[in-house]
């Protein structure tokens, strides 16, 4: 008899993520998963005490995944800072619609939603319009606002990608709030 295959811990997790891809959310389960890596459950919850602790470690995971976009979008200076944010967040739900969904369109209620890698953006917005840091947090808000609506609509299949005109778009709000908050250039 052939030695049985050992699932690892990054395994089920990597497999997990595809099938969120896939299917959303509603795609994670132990049976699922099971049937994708050719085992049983019982290694999902050798690794993993519950299917919640797996699906938060899938969040995490899809954060990764995002980060990774973002950081390519920096790395190619095609925009400035604050704007690449933006259009990373914008072709993250694009190109990952399901993630996008379990990361950005899932309820939060009673989740900490404080995120302190966006200090630097923060920061971006104070040095450029000259406000104080409780108006840079209000000017990301309203952004951040329009910029999940632009996205929402490419998730919901409600606008089709015109990246000049979603640049465009980014270019005349951040204007338009800097105008609003902050010195006149």
């Amino acid at each position: 008899m052939p030695p049985k295959t050992k699932i690892d811990r990054e395994q089920i997790v990597q497999q997990a993520l595809e099938l969120v891809r896939q299917g959303g959310e509603a795609a994670l389960n132990a049976r699922s998963i099971a049937t994708a890596l050719g085992c049983s459950t019982q290694p999902i919850f050798s690794h993993f005490h519950s299917m919640q602790a797996l699906r938060e470690t899938v969040i995490v995971t899809a954060g990764e995944v995002y980060a990774r976009m973002v950081e390519q979008e920096f790395a190619t200076g095609n925009y400035p800072p604050y704007k690449a944010s933006g259009m990373a967040y914008i072709r993250f739900a694009e190109q990952e619609k399901c993630l996008f969904r379990l990361l950005f369109m899932r309820d939060r209620a009673g989740e900490a939603t404080e995120d302190t890698s966006l200090e630097p953006l923060y920061a971006y917005i104070q040095e450029k319009w000259g406000i104080d840091r409780e108006t840079a947090l209000l000017f990301h808000l309203e952004m951040w606002g329009f910029v999940h609506g632009i996205a929402s609509m490419l998730v919901t299949g409600y606008y089709t990608p015109d990246w000049t005109l979603i640049d465009r778009m980014l270019t005349d709000v951040f204007t338009a709030l800097g105008w609003r908050f902050g010195r006149k250039e």
